[in-house]
């Protein structure tokens, strides 16, 4: 199981793992769209213009399940404004819901049933996929099958399954981006791309590795160009690489780890805020706790440059064998987002149709030059 901290703007997932993921250390998914780079020198791309911090925007969590489904022995079906399962009860010998206890709250399901004097349980759902009215819970039996219904607090969120699994949110979350990009960001070049081709083969996105199209344009390794022309040239070619990207929807971006990435520098985030930003933090912070608040400091004093992104995910370690772990959190985090604030895919799309001036978050008329000497009207 792990845990996800209830902090605003931030999903921790400390290590170690006291419930083993499935052991998935790489996406088995095509390889990423190649673009065609400007041959050296690149050229300079615009200077961003400075976004505020991530603001306050998801609610407390409860825990995140790392684990794979059970398996379904349930009927499932999502109405309009509720949803509702049928369980056969009929082998169990209940007759009556006076023999059904249905426990719930807002985020958690737990059915029960007396059977020939025994309590036994029949499901128990530690977190739904959303949350519902719990006072508005019924049930009954119908024939041989227990009937729950729940009524949903989103009405129009489409709930794939009854949990939030790994199958529940990969098959959910889509209607939420709204074909928007993610875009993962972080110090280590390989974490970001383990866990964006893991969210990009769970939700049918295109994976892109921004190492992989800058290495197949330049003939040799970052590590090399590092070497030879220093991080300030492979930051500004990160940069026309995620410009050229900026336009294109449905991808997961996996981008440079370090200060060769363009993401660690502050005036290079200009054409990340097309996409849903996750910033993934490796923390030693020692419990759960520490690495709520070190996470809140993060976000609060932008000292760093990811602390511009829209979700940060404090990793208390990393180990390549909880990749999907760390996905899903990532995926629970964005699902967060985009229920509080329902108009931010919206505000990403015209982000982009207006060209993805460094105006973000506060948007400028169509027309605004920010290469101009007017100031911005909307500060």
């Amino acid at each position: 199981m792990i845990k996800a901290a209830p902090m605003p703007a931030c999903s921790s997932i400390p290590l170690p793992f006291t419930t083993k993921a499935s052991p998935h250390q790489r996406s088995r998914v095509s390889g990423p769209r190649r673009l065609r780079l400007p041959a050296s020198p690149f050229r300079q791309p615009r200077s961003a213009f400075a976004a505020s911090p991530p603001a306050s925007r998801l609610r407390p969590r409860a825990s995140v399940s790392a684990s794979a489904a059970p398996s379904k022995d349930y009927e499932f079906t999502d109405g309009n404004g509720e949803v509702e399962l049928r369980l056969d009860v009929q082998k169990l010998g209940i007759e009556s819901s006076k023999d059904v206890f249905v426990d719930v709250d807002d985020t958690s399901l737990l059915i029960r049933a007396k059977s020939d004097g025994t309590l036994r349980t029949l499901m128990n759902v530690l977190t739904l996929f959303d949350r519902i009215k719990s006072s508005e819970t019924i049930w009954f039996i119908d024939e041989d099958q227990l009937v729950v219904i729940l009524k949903k607090v989103e009405q129009e969120l489409k709930w794939p399954d009854i949990d939030e699994s790994w199958e529940s949110l990969t098959a959910g979350i889509t209607q939420l981006l709204t074909g928007i990009s993610v875009h993962i960001v972080g110090d280590s070049t390989d974490i970001n791309e383990a866990v964006a081709k893991e969210i990009a083969e769970g939700i049918g996105y295109l994976p892109v590795c921004t190492s992989e199209l800058l290495e197949n344009a330049t003939e040799k390794s970052i590590d090399t160009w590092v070497a030879s022309d220093g991080e300030d040239s492979v930051a500004d070619a990160e940069s026309i690489v995620l410009e050229s990207l900026s336009s294109h929807v449905r991808t997961v971006v996996a981008t440079l780890g370090g200060k060769q990435g363009a993401a660690s520098r502050f005036d290079r985030w200009q054409y990340l805020h097309s996409g849903f930003t996750v910033w993934l933090s490796v923390s030693d912070a020692s419990d759960e706790a520490a690495a709520r608040e070190e996470a809140r400091r993060s976000v609060s004093s932008g000292s760093v440059a990811y602390a511009k992104a829209d979700v940060v995910v404090k990793l208390g370690g990393w180990d390549p064998e909880y990749t999907r772990a760390v996905a899903q959190g990532c995926l629970v985090a964005l699902k967060q987002l985009t229920l509080a604030d329902k108009k931010l895919a919206g505000k990403k799309s015209l982000y982009i149709r207006l060209g993805c001036r460094g105006d973000w978050p506060n948007i400028e008329p169509p027309g605004w030059d920010p290469d101009s000497d007017a100031p911005p009207t909307n500060v």
